[in-house]
């Protein structure tokens, strides 16, 4: 509580932050969260892993605004890594060994980016902020935005794009639940949030106004910023009225659940094929 008061102050007074007291207050919760002991959300202890309904998390506004001020705090500065060089404000997270985590050469993470024990960093990006939970892979070429909730045993399959947030302070970040499994090309943005276990094809952009329409049984449900746990998504499309014409604009279609009987380290194609669909 002490620590939100000094940053909630100088939030509301920036020149405070010339005082050691709130700077100090301000690189204490981002070392925090580099250590995983303060995130920007998390789970409700009421949350119903299986309920249709979105699962509740709060969101520390707080943890944001320090984030935001480290920026401020920061300097840029040259940073020589074997024959690379960077020029940033923001250093390299460091004893990855130590933390029991894998990074492939050219995988990335910020300092201020939590990576729990078992995570696998292919030739990847996890922005400062973020969370990403025990056994996660995060394959080539992703991306973990900043502030971003990754649960355990989420596979970010190749090119998938998960939206960070800073700024407006008052804007959700994306959360994806444990046992999910996010196909190439995925772009999630805009605080959306993938309950638990689900599996989202190839190439399907959420974005908060996206509609989500579940089309598995006889009269169709729509979501928005939401995906029920279990549920297998495809990319759609939806015809829409325009000056010049009718247009099909994308959606994504849940087409079922994942089966009780599926592992939860199905493969995309294992899930899909349920479903009798290619994608």
């Amino acid at each position: 509580m002490e620590l939100k008061e000094y940053i909630e102050k100088a939030w509301e007074s920036p020149a405070l932050l010339s005082q050691n007291a709130y700077a100090e207050a301000v690189r204490e919760v981002v070392a925090a969260l580099d250590q995983g002991k303060l995130r920007v959300a998390e789970p409700l202890a009421s949350a119903n892993a299986d309920s249709e309904a979105e699962s509740p998390w709060t969101v520390n506004q707080w943890v944001k605004k320090a984030v935001l001020q480290y920026f401020s705090l920061a300097k840029m500065q040259v940073m020589e890594i074997g024959p690379f060089e960077f020029y940033d404000k923001i250093p390299l997270k460091k004893n990855l060994a130590g933390a029991g985590v894998r990074v492939v050469p050219h995988g990335l993470a910020r300092y201020g980016a939590f990576l729990a024990p078992g995570v696998v960093l292919m030739p990847s990006y996890v922005n400062i902020g973020a969370y990403v939970g025990s056994g996660t892979m995060v394959d080539t070429w992703a991306t973990v935005g900043s502030c971003a909730q990754i649960g355990q045993k989420v596979h970010l399959s190749g090119g998938v794009g998960i939206g960070g947030v800073l700024e407006p302070v008052v804007a959700n970040p994306v959360v994806i639940e444990d046992h999910c499994f996010i196909g190439s090309r995925c772009i999630i943005v805009e605080g959306v949030h993938v309950g638990r276990e689900a599996v989202v094809g190839a190439n399907v952009c959420l974005t908060r106004s996206t509609r989500i329409i579940d089309v598995s049984q006889s009269d169709p449900v729509e979501y928005k910023g939401w995906i029920p746990p279990r549920s297998v998504v495809i990319p759609g499309t939806v015809p829409k009225n325009f000056p010049a014409g009718v247009y099909h604009v994308p959606c994504a279609l849940i087409i079922g659940k994942r089966k009780a009987s599926t592992d939860t380290k199905t493969t995309l194609n294992d899930a899909l094929r349920d479903f009798n669909v290619a994608v």
